[in-house]
C-alpha cells in the first residue's frame, strides 16, 4: 500500500523528469497503481495543501509537499544504501520499495547513523533511473 510520502516522492520525481507539472497518469504509473487510485490520493493531498492539481495540467507540489518529497526522497536513499553497504543486497531496489512504506523518520534517522550517505542527498537522486546516482559507481565497481 502505498503512503502519502510515496505519492509525493513520485509526484516531485515526475515533476523533475517532466520538467512542469506531474500528469497524473505518470504518477500512477510510477507507482503501479490505477489512475483512480492515484487521483483520490492526489486530492487527499490537495485537502492537505501539499499540492495543487488543475485538470488537463497536472499536479505541482506546494513548498510543504516538496520538503515532505524531499524527506521522503532521503529516507529512500537512506535505505538503498543500508541495503547495499551493510546488508550487501543484491536486489536493493525491490527490497528498498517494500521497505519504504514501513521504515519511518526515526527508523530511518538510526540507518543513517550507520552508513556513509552524501551530504547532497536527496539531491543525488535519479528520478529517470530510480536510484542514487552515487550508487550507480559502486554498483559498477562491484560487477
Amino acid at each position: 500500500m502505498n503512503t502519502a510520502n510515496q505519492y509525493l516522492k513520485a509526484i516531485y520525481l515526475v515533476q523533475e523528469m517532466e520538467d512542469g507539472p506531474a500528469s497524473t497518469g505518470a504518477i500512477a504509473e510510477m507507482l503501479d497503481v490505477s489512475p483512480a487510485s492515484a487521483n483520490e490520493m492526489v486530492g487527499k493531498l490537495e485537502e492537505q495543501q501539499l499540492c495543487r492539481h488543475e485538470k488537463y495540467e497536472g499536479v505541482e507540489l506546494t513548498d510543504e509537499g516538496i520538503g515532505r518529497a524531499r524527506d521522503a526522497i532521503q529516507n529512500y536513499c537512506i535505505i538503498e544504501r543500508f541495503l547495499i553497504e551493510v546488508l550487501k543486497v543484491e536486489e536493493f531496489r525491490e527490497e528498498a520499495k517494500q521497505l519504504e512504506p514501513v521504515i519511518d523518520e526515526t527508523v530511518a534517522e538510526r540507518l543513517d547513523t550507520i552508513i556513509d550517505r552524501e551530504p547532497q542527498c536527496p539531491d543525488c537522486f535519479s528520478a529517470e533511473d530510480d536510484v542514487c546516482s552515487l550508487l550507480v559507481p559502486e554498483l559498477d565497481a562491484a560487477d
